[in-house]
């Protein structure tokens, strides 16, 4: 029942007056049954609701815990929903039995929660998405879970569209709950709407343009539950380049995308876009780096024409792989030529050596057939280095290897590097009699070559002064030293090259401790002590040779 407005039905039982016809927001008075007994003016507009729908049941609930004769209902104000506004009750008894209700509307303060809610929500998944995607810079990684979260967060299912490669594009599809699939795969982009356009960088189309009827099948992840009911296609946009495009898949039972996920979608769109962008970019790098490096590497040294040789290196940073110290051997064209060694030092450590290096190894190794003549070959690599307009300089020691029977003759040079060390089969250590001047510093280049020869098991030891310069000891401020190496090199007599450049590094390596250090390159040339006859040989022995000799 619905009283006409005039004097209150249940006023002077209630005993608070009139003063609620008046009131701005809506009251009704109802009965302990939860009829009502009366309502003001701002409360009309509700009851024609009630009067098709009945009592909405949250109120009803709450009506019955304060009728009289029933226990106390809960101390927070009921609040539901009446038709589309949202209201927030709060009961004054009557004295006649009857309950006043105040509805207070709450349907903004309502909304503005819910945006809140939902924007502290979305901040958090972007949050999640850009700490998950920036952990790594693996690109079928950042794609996973990219079409992961997106199939997580924001619809029933995603895919993930990479830029092509030939005719074909890779496909990431992933469905809620389910294992993610990758595959390369021929597809015509024009046949869903926007996504050509998508993957050219371009504005997403709204979604309600895009007919989920017309999506050709291999849109539809595996496992797809039911049904497309709305669809969106939006860019990946990277840095200057497209990053791909993103397909979000919902099902017909479930609501389509709004305008607001439509938006929420281009801004997850933009941080996995521009993650899969860095690991495109750090993947492309470091497979350049990888290609650059290759050829900056010291090379793998082993049995070269009935001559052994033996070489390490060690940078002066531990994650470094390149720096200034190297070393090459360049074979010759057959047992009779001689194999041209190189061991250099360039000023400086870390890239910007590498650089250099790598320059002057070329040109050695370009310089090659001219390396019957030591002094040759300095000059026009001191002429090359100083046309380059740089400012480095490098010390070398070149050293030209020929096997003459069992044993093993050696030419060498040292152009402003440390004389070469050559240990006997007894454990004596002579210093190789050469020296010069440095290359890529002044006009002209001058150096002495000397002359020696390895009787079977023995070695010359060429090595860089990152070995005799690195600082340690007791106090940590001693260098090693050349008088060290030497007294480590006669406890090495007979050994194998590779185990005295072995030595050699353990000794500097311990030396240091915790110091820092310079670049450390050493390369060991040994007469095998087992003869083996190679193609070429002049013979199985031959007159003993002077120990050294020098030319000018």
């Amino acid at each position: 029942m619905i009283p006409s407005q005039g004097a209150p039905a249940g006023a002077d039982d209630a005993g608070i007056g009139s003063a609620w016809l008046d009131a701005p927001c809506p009251v009704v008075v109802l009965d302990a049954a939860g009829g009502v007994v009366d309502a003001n003016r701002a409360a009309h507009p509700l009851l024609s609701l009630v009067a098709e729908t009945g009592l909405p049941p949250w109120l009803a609930h709450a009506h019955t815990g304060r009728a009289p004769g029933t226990p106390a209902g809960p101390r927070a104000a009921p609040s539901g929903w009446i038709g589309d506004r949202y209201y927030e009750a709060h009961a004054t008894p009557t004295a006649g039995g009857h309950v006043v209700w105040w509805l207070l509307d709450g349907t903004d303060h309502r909304l503005t929660r819910t945006a809140l809610r939902t924007a502290e929500d979305r901040a958090s998944v972007l949050a999640e998405v850009s700490s998950m995607l920036l952990s790594s810079l693996n690109v079928p990684r950042c794609s996973e879970v990219a079409a992961r979260m997106a199939a997580e967060h924001l619809a029933d299912a995603a895919v993930l569209v990479a830029p092509p490669q030939g005719h074909r594009h890779l496909l990431t599809q992933a469905v809620r709950g389910a294992e993610v699939t990758r595959g390369l795969r021929q597809i015509d982009p024009h046949e869903v709407p926007g996504l050509a356009e998508a993957l050219q960088g371009f504005p997403p189309v709204p979604a309600r343009w895009i007919d989920p009827a017309d999506l050709p099948p291999w849109v539809l992840p595996p496992g797809f539950p039911g049904e497309v009911g709305s669809v969106i296609v939006t860019p990946l946009p990277g840095h200057g380049v497209p990053a791909g495009a993103l397909i979000l898949l919902r099902s017909t039972p479930h609501q389509g995308f709004s305008v607001g996920e439509e938006v929420f979608a281009r801004l997850f769109a933009a941080r996995a876009g521009a993650a899969l962008s860095a690991a495109r970019l750090y993947t492309e790098q470091s497979a350049v780096t990888a290609t650059l490096m290759r050829d900056l590497l010291p090379p793998r040294l082993s049995h070269v024409h009935g001559v052994d040789y033996a070489g390490a290196y060690r940078p002066a940073k531990d994650h470094e792989l390149v720096g200034g110290d190297f070393y090459d051997v360049h074979p010759g064209a057959d047992a009779d030529a001689e194999t041209f060694v190189v061991l250099g030092d360039v000023a400086g450590k870390g890239l910007e050596a590498a650089v250099l290096t790598g320059k002057i190894r070329n040109t050695l190794q370009a310089l090659q057939p001219l390396a019957d003549d030591h002094s040759r070959v300095l000059t026009l690599l001191n002429g090359a280095l100083l046309s380059a307009h740089q400012t480095r300089f490098a010390t070398l020691v070149l050293a030209s290897v020929r096997r003459h029977g069992d044993r093993v003759r050696l030419r060498l040079t040292s152009a402003g590097h440390l004389p070469p060390l050559v240990v006997r089969a007894d454990g004596t250590v002579e210093t190789a009699d050469t020296h010069g001047m440095l290359v890529g510093a002044l006009p002209d280049v001058h150096a002495r070559t000397t002359e020696t020869e390895l009787a079977p098991g023995e070695t010359c030891l060429l090595y860089t002064d990152g070995i005799t310069e690195a600082r340690g000891g007791p106090l940590g401020d001693e260098m090693f030293g050349e008088e060290r190496l030497v007294e480590a090199l006669t406890e090495c007599g007979g050994l194998p090259g590779e185990a005295i450049v072995e030595r050699v590094q353990m000794l500097a390596a311990q030396w240091l401790a915790d110091g820092g250090h310079d670049d450390m390159a050493a390369v060991a040339i040994s007469a095998p002590r087992t003869f083996r006859r190679d193609s070429g040989d002049r013979g199985a022995e031959s007159p003993r040779q002077p120990r050294s000799g020098t030319t000018g």
